[in-house]
């Protein structure tokens, strides 16, 4: 399964990227998360055990988050759920006005004869895909209000 979620943002990338890698307060800022507990943390890499709605499904894995502000990128790799072994991108391309974020997942679900057919079309378009373009449109309103907040408050 591959997957491929993007959405621009008026907003700059050091904004945006602040508020993907800081996963403890999506519950706070997404409607559509649960929770997220940190169960592990160092300088380069957190294990994070996360939940989100998908409709009026509960969903939960436990994924690596490794952060590069430098490129910049943030990944998961999942290594506990349904999903464990799905690999995640978040890749952050800047532009004069603004940033192209993009969310990349790949999955091979390694299941006698249905992991692929699953992956593909149960677990992608109906769980992966929904749940990060809510993802991106709720930090992409986010983003672009704190930026017009700094935008006006250094005009005066």
């Amino acid at each position: 399964m591959h997957t491929e979620n993007a959405l621009f943002m008026h907003a700059d990338t050091s904004t945006v990227f602040a508020l993907a890698r800081r996963v403890e307060d999506w519950p706070t800022l997404l409607p559509h998360y649960r929770w997220v507990k940190i169960l592990e943390s160092d300088d380069s890499r957190r294990i994070v055990a996360m939940s989100a709605w998908r409709g009026r499904i509960p969903v939960h894995w436990m994924a690596e988050q490794r952060c590069f502000p430098n490129e910049p990128r943030i990944t998961f790799r999942h290594v506990g759920g349904v999903t464990t072994g799905m690999k995640v991108s978040w890749e952050f391309s800047p532009r004069a006005d603004g940033v192209d974020v993009r969310i990349i997942h790949d999955l091979d679900l390694h299941w006698p004869l249905v992991g692929r057919f699953v992956a593909q079309r149960v677990i992608g378009p109906h769980f992966v895909s929904y749940i990060a373009d809510r993802t991106l449109w709720r930090l992409k309103e986010i983003a672009e209000a704190r930026s017009r907040t700094a935008l006006e408050g250094a005009r005066r």
